[in-house]
């Protein structure tokens, strides 16, 4: 009876152990492995178990819900990012052409004028000078164009002759006007295929206004409140970064004013210079085409100055033939002059950029903004260049062969041709 009841004493903790899914504790020190492996593996048991039963952790629903949260407002930031691009264009435009006018405002504002009389002042003063460029070219257009309609048919006899008389052909007025004919239908076509677009281009018209309109108000705003948006701006930081916003504003000014009077400044003697030749060669438009060369050369950057020379290449072409080369070689070397006496000169004060880091700002501000970026890339890197120089520490660079590939060499001829004229001014005055 004993042993039966000690035996069933010893086997009720084996089943009980077996009914809670566990094992045993075994005999000789067994106790210790069950301590072990419940603290080895009791956390990943208990979890082991929850995900078997079909639950979740507690954290789990919550971290799922902010994910799909954050993902929705990152979506719905780069949808508003997209729709609102345009806008960040125009108020970049409009800074900084704030920056370019607000000198001239400041220079009224300083005799007593008020910055909003001073900046109506200036924005008639730009809004003239550009109607009248406008009406300039717009009346030499128009002239070109009716001259052309005029000797058209003169110009088709001289082009049908020297068709024949080059390729050994045999065509006819005649004929040409029946392959027009014949070709009628594609004509109309395109014709109704412009007619169709004639709402497409309206409504860009009517954008490229509402976005003149709209950078041209953010301008005024920027250049009449300068000092209320930089005491805005200051405000929202703490006193010790407030005076660097300024110091990179008053940089970003003076680089970006500097761009526009020097380059003013540069179109100016263009067009005078480019008006002389005109008049003196009796070119038609001789004005107009002087203001023409003097814009485009200076204010579109890279290809300005092939734009600027092809007009009135052309228009002297049309008048003789010996006036277009006069004109052409008139205008390479003005770009010379321009490029290695006038330019370093004027910009040495305003804002110097060297002609690589201007050209490959130019692409940069060209891939990311287009023709804007374009326009505003030398600003830009003027003021980065700025910013670099006020703020990057630099050091002097000892004299080194390494660097100066070739520099000892020129100095040593060049020390030898200063012993060689000493030389030769001393015999020559012992032979006196």
């Amino acid at each position: 009876m004993t042993s039966s009841a000690e035996q069933q004493g010893t086997d009720a903790p084996v089943r009980a152990a077996d009914e809670r899914g566990g094992r045993p504790a075994e005999a000789g020190g067994s106790r210790d492995d069950g301590a072990r492996d419940d603290g080895s593996r009791g956390i990943g048991a208990r979890g082991i178990g929850a995900w078997t039963a079909g639950g979740m952790p507690r954290w789990l629903p919550r971290a799922m819900l902010l994910a799909l949260l954050f993902v929705g407002l990152f979506q719905l930031a780069s949808w508003a990012f997209l729709q609102l691009t345009d806008l960040f264009v125009m108020l970049l435009v409009a800074f900084f052409l704030s920056l370019a006018l607000e000198p001239a405002v400041d220079r009224l504002a300083a005799r007593g004028v008020r910055r909003g009389v001073g900046t109506f002042l200036v924005f008639l003063a730009v809004g003239i000078a550009v109607v009248g460029f406008v009406a300039a070219l717009g009346t030499l257009l128009v002239d070109q164009v009716a001259k052309i309609a005029k000797d058209l048919p003169h110009l088709v006899d001289n082009v049908i002759l020297w068709v024949n008389r080059t390729f050994h052909q045999d065509l006819s007025l005649g004929q040409l006007q029946q392959k027009v004919l014949k070709d009628s239908g594609a004509i109309e076509g395109y014709a109704q295929q412009a007619a169709d677009n004639v709402w497409g281009l309206s409504s860009t018209v009517i954008g490229g206004l509402f976005q003149t309109f709209t950078v041209g108000l953010f301008t005024f705003y920027f250049t009449a409140e300068g000092p209320r948006v930089r005491r805005t701006v200051c405000s929202l930081l703490p006193p010790a970064k407030q005076g660097e916003v300024l110091r990179a504003w008053e940089i970003a000014l003076a680089k970006t004013g500097g761009y526009l009077y020097s380059r003013a400044v540069l179109a100016l003697v263009s067009a005078a210079g480019h008006w002389v030749m005109f008049a003196l060669i009796d070119l038609p438009y001789a004005v107009a085409l002087a203001v023409w060369v003097g814009v485009m050369s200076q204010f579109v950057p890279t290809i300005g100055t092939y734009l600027a020379g092809a007009l009135p290449v052309l228009v002297a072409l049309t008048v003789q033939p010996v006036d277009g080369l006069w004109v052409l070689a008139f205008t390479v070397v003005y770009q010379q002059v321009e490029n290695y006496v006038l330019h370093p000169r004027i910009t040495a004060r305003t804002m110097d950029v060297h002609a690589a880091v201007a050209f490959g700002a130019v692409i940069a501000g060209a891939a990311l903004l287009g023709a804007v970026g374009a326009l505003i890339a030398i600003p830009v890197a003027a003021t980065l260049q700025g910013f670099v120089g006020t703020y990057v520490r630099r050091y002097e660079v000892a004299v080194d062969p390494r660097i100066d590939r070739g520099e000892q060499r020129r100095a040593r001829r060049v020390l030898r041709r200063e012993a060689t004229r000493r030389l030769r001014r001393m015999v020559g005055g012992d032979g006196d």
